[in-house]
């Protein structure tokens, strides 16, 4: 190692009499939370032996010095020297490590295939991949997941006023909500298969006060904007007519479609259903063993680390595991590179990596440190 990093890695340095002094600091300071053998019963609280000494280290010093934010934790170790936590810190990664907890006996679920089966129940009316047929019923496809679920939402709160939508929605969890917008959002987009009256060409010429939020071509930039392209030209002439009328309820849209007679409603309509419709910028969610190929790369093979600074995840406790993720996703636990990873997990992701790594094997590694040159 070079000289720089020896401070940061002083517990692969302790000897047998620094280890013993680490048990009984341990003891003293750790040992209520964590456990004494390292091994925690409390739920959100870390197992701590076999962990990679240098990282425990480095990870007490990070909440004296704030860079780490947890009152319990600063409080515990408010006191102790770099020796003390350096001694703990070898103590705790030379215990043997927790047995894997138990694999979790519920199949993994694949939300796009779960948002084909809640979606069956939609395409006697909206097409089985979400593509109209029927001239009033909207197209699903093309529109921005996001969209879908909030729409899903406000039938089932009555925000929206449908009573078959009521009636389907209730049906449906969050979750199958987001599972089923996820499903149509990965279709391939095509223009609704109905008629189309109307004249486009003057279509396009009332369109202009509408593409700064559906797009110049009808396409939305903003998930809680819907998309107009290639949808169905009736559908979009009753909507326009419901927010003349205040049936819908958006200040905006009424003000703008109080401006439109009959004759440009409809023109209007068959302009945007004449456009292509285009897919959302959202992909298939990865599996568990896709994700941990990816956390792999820097926790090891099955979260068996070989990096001294870096954490073993095998074996840990999952409640922490997904305390831990979901900190990082939110940005209250700092690291660039956490964040980014955390960033894409959804909270199902989280739950499931989290059981993977609390039902993998941990094996404590012994470093070697090599003096320099």
């Amino acid at each position: 190692q070079q000289a720089g990093n020896r401070d940061l890695l002083r517990p692969l340095y302790a000897n047998s009499m620094d280890i013993a002094q680490g048990k009984r600091v341990a003891g003293r300071f750790c040992a209520s939370c964590h456990g004494a053998d390292g091994i925690s019963t409390i739920v959100g609280v870390p197992n701590l032996a076999g962990q990679r000494a240098a990282y425990l280290y480095n990870e007490m010093r990070a909440y004296l010095s704030g860079a780490r934010s947890n009152e319990t934790m600063k409080a515990a170790i408010r006191y102790l020297s770099t020796d003390a936590m350096s001694d703990a810190a070898a103590y705790y990664g030379g215990l043997a490590p927790a047995k894997p907890a138990s694999a979790s006996k519920t199949a993994e679920v694949d939300p796009v295939q779960a948002g084909k089966v809640a979606a069956a129940a939609c395409a006697g009316c909206h097409g089985s991949t979400g593509i109209t047929g029927m001239p009033g019923i909207p197209s699903l496809v093309g529109q921005d997941p996001q969209y879908l679920v909030t729409a899903l939402g406000e039938y089932k709160n009555g925000a929206r006023k449908n009573e078959t939508m009521k009636a389907m929605a209730a049906s449906l969890s969050g979750r199958q909500m987001t599972d089923v917008a996820l499903f149509y959002g990965l279709q391939r987009p095509a223009r609704a298969a109905t008629p189309v009256p109307g004249n486009p060409a003057a279509g396009r010429t009332a369109s202009a006060a509408c593409g700064a939020c559906h797009g110049a071509a009808g396409v939305s930039g903003n998930p809680s904007t819907p998309s107009l392209a290639g949808q169905d030209a009736q559908y979009l002439a009753a909507a326009l007519h419901g927010y003349k009328d205040g049936a819908r309820n958006n200040t905006t849209m009424k003000g703008l479609a109080e401006k439109l007679d009959d004759s440009k409603i409809t023109n209007l309509a068959a302009f945007y259903a004449g456009l292509q419709p285009q897919q959302p910028n959202v992909h298939k969610p990865l599996t568990v063993a896709e994700w941990a190929e990816r956390c792999n790369r820097c926790h090891g093979v099955n979260g068996n680390s070989t990096d001294p600074l870096i954490p073993a995840l095998a074996s840990q406790r999952a409640a922490y595991l997904e305390r831990a993720l979901n900190a990082f996703r939110a940005g209250t636990r700092q690291s660039a590179v956490m964040s980014a990873m955390a960033g894409g997990l959804s909270e199902n992701d989280i739950r499931n990596l989290a059981a993977y790594y609390a039902s993998q094997k941990s094996h404590a590694v012994v470093y070697v440190p090599v003096p320099p040159r």
